[in-house]
């Protein structure tokens, strides 16, 4: 048997060779004037990082137009584009060069835009996602190969990344640090990591409430006068130190920084814009919720419905701060984020996906579930991007790989699934095979997501309904992440895992 660095080594690359087949397919905007889209966003960042001023990056300028593409993330999401800016200056001016790069395309640019994608995946989210499973996941070595090979074909992040064109590797891969910090019991680590994930993308705001739960929680277990006390500290002091380094350059004006601020937390875009399937997408099917309130009631009515969603998973983090809760509560409070917050974008269920992937070696059959939905929840992106292709390909191969390496199918005893919960719920119907159930409503979602990806790609809409297909998709998925969001509460809140897996994970 070949040694088990050889295994994984094999299947890291045979997963970045998917990513690059995937990679040259086309991307967002391709030849779409006037604003093209992300891959021409990600572009002028670096356009605009280059060739002005620092204060300037977050304002309406003569050079700088905020109306194309102007910047809406973070601050180190602006240092790594004028990193990557650096670099395309090197090799051709005319990639970077201010006002005359627009919607530049070329084969070559394409060539450098990928590689810093697939660079930064593997400097920042394999390493991750390798050391979590080695050495955070129980089972045989099998199992711990199988469980990251399955993790790095997500066929979701995987198509967003390198198809569509982002680069959510790296605040989900600084995100899975922290969790590989607080897992390995190295809090400052942890909280360093956690920080410059949300100083690359504010949406990693959907894991935060875990992380300081988990934290408090285990700072209130050492005690608050003795080392709980300490530890808090370090920690405070810590996430305070790490803000300030990334915001330095607009610490000297209060201006300046409140002009950051508004311009990664855009409020005035209302409640949401695509179809997204979440709560209010899904309800504005029935009730047109944007015509019935107040643009200030979306944003209050949200933020307490979020809050109220994530309360319950974060509240028992921080009464019982154990990894195996905080997992949850990751998975728990990123849908609820999704499902109810503000502004949401169908990428955004990749913030959901990750804490689920972390479960793949637990829940593998509701684990490879999800990231199948998850994944088939963004069709109608892919389709608009030109990714149908590469959408099959990796949704059959994970499905294959997910069932198949990690035997979800076999693994999905009553037991194996925790559904005491139900059964107690259940108990007028004693003789019901709940792992059968969930099997057969596994193979007809299934064949229910098939159906309507064909449908969206061969069937035309009635004209009275031009949206009838996009529509459907983002019911069905939200059906099944509403689903995942109140069985994975359930789980938190009922029988944890077996002795051994408990003791390893405290």
């Amino acid at each position: 048997m070949m040694p088990t660095w050889s295994i994984v080594s094999l299947s890291m690359l045979l997963c970045v060779v998917v990513r690059w087949g995937v990679s040259l397919n086309s991307y967002s905007g391709a030849g779409k004037p006037p604003m093209f889209g992300d891959y021409e966003a990600q572009r002028h960042w670096q356009e605009v990082t280059y060739n002005t001023p620092v204060q300037e990056w977050y304002f309406n300028t003569t050079e700088n137009d905020l109306n194309y593409w102007g910047l809406d993330y973070p601050p180190l999401t602006a240092y790594h584009s004028l990193i990557c800016a650096y670099i395309a200056k090197t090799i051709n001016p005319e990639w970077v060069e201010l006002h005359k790069s627009r919607g530049f395309e070329s084969p070559a640019h394409k060539l450098f835009m990928r590689a810093t994608v697939l660079l930064a995946d593997l400097l920042v989210y394999f390493p991750a996602v390798t050391l979590y499973c080695l050495f955070l996941t129980d089972g045989s070595t099998r199992r711990k190969i199988s469980t990251l090979f399955c993790i790095l074909l997500y066929p979701g992040l995987i198509l967003i990344d390198y198809g569509h064109f982002q680069y959510n590797s790296i605040s989900l891969g600084f995100a899975l640090w922290g969790v590989l910090g607080l897992g390995f019991g190295w809090y400052v680590f942890g909280s360093v990591a956690f920080c410059l994930a949300l100083n690359y993308k504010q949406m990693e705001l959907y894991h935060a409430l875990p992380f300081f739960c988990y934290l408090l929680g285990k700072c209130i277990k050492l005690g608050l006068t003795g080392r709980g006390l300490f530890l808090l500290v370090r920690v405070a002091a810590t996430v305070l130190v790490t803000f300030a380094l990334c915001w330095l350059p607009f610490l000297s004006d209060p201006g300046q920084a409140l002009q950051v601020v508004r311009r990664i937390f855009p409020v005035a875009r209302g409640l949401f814009e695509d179809k997204v399937a979440n709560t209010w997408c899904s309800l504005n099917i029935l009730i047109k919720v944007r015509s019935v309130l107040s643009s200030d009631s979306q944003v209050y009515l949200s933020t307490a419905c979020t809050l109220l969603a994530a309360a319950p998973s974060s509240l028992r983090v921080l009464m019982k701060p154990t990894f195996w809760h905080f997992k949850l509560a990751l998975v728990n409070s990123s849908l609820a984020f999704f499902l109810f917050s503000y502004q949401v974008h169908e990428k955004s269920i990749l913030l959901a996906a990750l804490p689920v992937c972390l479960l793949l070696s637990d829940l593998p059959l509701v684990g490879v579930w999800f990231l199948l939905a998850s994944t088939f929840s963004m069709v109608p992106l892919f389709l608009k991007d030109g990714l149908l292709a590469p959408y099959v390909v990796t949704s059959l191969a994970f499905l294959f790989f997910g069932v198949y390496l990690l035997s979800a199918l076999e693994r999905c005893s009553e037991e194996e699934l925790r559904m005491g919960a139900y059964r107690r719920l259940l108990f007028f119907l004693p003789g019901l095979d709940m792992g059968r159930i969930v099997k057969w409503k596994f193979y007809v979602s299934v064949v229910v997501m098939a159906a309507q990806s064909v449908a969206t790609v061969a069937l035309v809409p009635p004209p009275r309904l031009p949206d009838l297909f996009p529509v459907l998709v983002s019911a069905t998925a939200y059906l099944h992440f509403l689903g995942t969001f109140v069985y994975f509460n359930i789980v938190q809140f009922s029988t944890p895992p077996g002795k051994k897996s408990q003791k390893k994970m405290n």
